[in-house]
């Protein structure tokens, strides 16, 4: 399927991931609707999509999946759903199970449910590394046993399961994407990379849970949407599952010492807490299957994300306190209105 020309629906649209998304299927000529509830647990997302207001080709809608009704009325003459809206965080999870499986299940539910109810021609699902729990073997393969220690992982496995009936009895075109650590510009601000970063900035100690011998396959913003889209231009691939990540792993302590290289700032110790709950001892992805079936072929090695995720992070620290500093005056001026001078 040639992704142009097509209507497209991004639930989760103005995330981290789903905001970058939505910017590669504007520049390739699709008319996109943004379908998000701007949901208070990401803190700013709005500012992800504000260079989008105005663009012809976006049309957001500031909708919960929970709302089936609304969801399925946004839905009409949709071409392609890319579903991404979901409720994060490993450890939220666990304080918030009853919030995280709502969201995460009965919410795709309704998506594949409206997805049918208007013939959407695919569904591509965005899924998490948390559906495997702790590894048997390394890299991980999309035939490792899933067996997720989270309540996260256990509603992303379940949303999975949705998938896989709705192809099998209702024909409807699905393919499950499993992401592994995605990081980049426009992350949320409760993840290890941005908080460890803002510490740095502040020159207070990073804060690690465990001895930080744990290891993740990081993934950078750029190989995810790549594979994303693959994913959905590739045909004859209904129901498969595929594993997105880099295909390498580093520790904690790794990216850590990497990050204070390129901020060139922290060069005390961190601090370490207690291992949390339902966290995994190690991540690491076999991508084969993407690379032979879909083409995928992550390029951004470690370092150079890290570059690229902090000089976006400077910029966004600027831009906020030029905002918070400027006079109000200037900000009239801004808006069109008089100084007064």
């Amino acid at each position: 399927m040639e992704l142009k020309g097509l209507k497209i629906m991004v639930t989760g649209g103005a995330g981290f991931i789903g905001s970058h998304l939505v910017d590669k299927l504007i520049e390739m000529g699709n008319d996109v609707i943004v379908y998000d509830d701007l949901d208070e647990y990401y803190v700013g997302k709005e500012d992800n999509i504000q260079h989008n207001l105005g663009n012809s080709n976006f049309n957001f809608m500031k909708l919960d999946i929970l709302n089936y009704d609304a969801l399925c009325k946004a839905m009409k003459k949709v071409d392609v759903v890319f579903h991404l809206a979901a409720q994060p965080g490993v450890r939220y999870s666990l304080q918030n199970p009853q919030k995280t499986n709502t969201v995460n299940t009965t919410g795709t539910l309704n998506v594949l449910k409206a997805a049918k109810e208007n013939r959407v021609k695919k569904v591509i699902f965005a899924s998490s590394s948390a559906v495997y729990g702790i590894p048997q073997y390394m890299p991980i393969d999309e035939k490792h046993p899933t067996n997720p220690i989270s309540i996260y992982g256990a509603s992303k496995l379940a949303a999975e399961k949705f998938c896989q009936i709705y192809i099998n009895l209702f024909d409807l075109s699905t393919i499950i994407l499993r992401y592994h650590t995605v990081y980049g510009p426009r992350q949320r601000p409760d993840m290890a990379i941005y908080k460890w970063t803002q510490q740095l900035f502040e020159n207070k100690p990073p804060v690690i849970y465990g001895d930080g011998e744990q290891t993740r396959d990081f993934t950078y913003i750029d190989d995810i949407m790549n594979g994303t889209l693959k994913a959905a231009e590739t045909d004859d691939i209904e129901g498969e599952i595929f594993n997105l990540g880099s295909g390498s792993r580093f520790s904690v302590n790794e990216v850590l010492r990497l990050l204070q290289k390129v901020t060139q700032k922290g060069n005390g110790n961190p601090v370490h807490y207690a291992p949390k709950l339902g966290d995994v001892s190690d991540t690491y992805a076999d991508i084969t299957k993407a690379k032979k079936r879909l083409g995928y072929n992550p390029t951004t090695t470690l370092e150079d994300g890290i570059k690229r995720f902090i000089k976006w992070y400077k910029s966004r620290s600027y831009r906020k306190r030029c905002t918070t500093e400027q006079e109000p005056g200037i900000l009239n001026n801004r808006r069109g209105q008089s100084t007064g001078s």
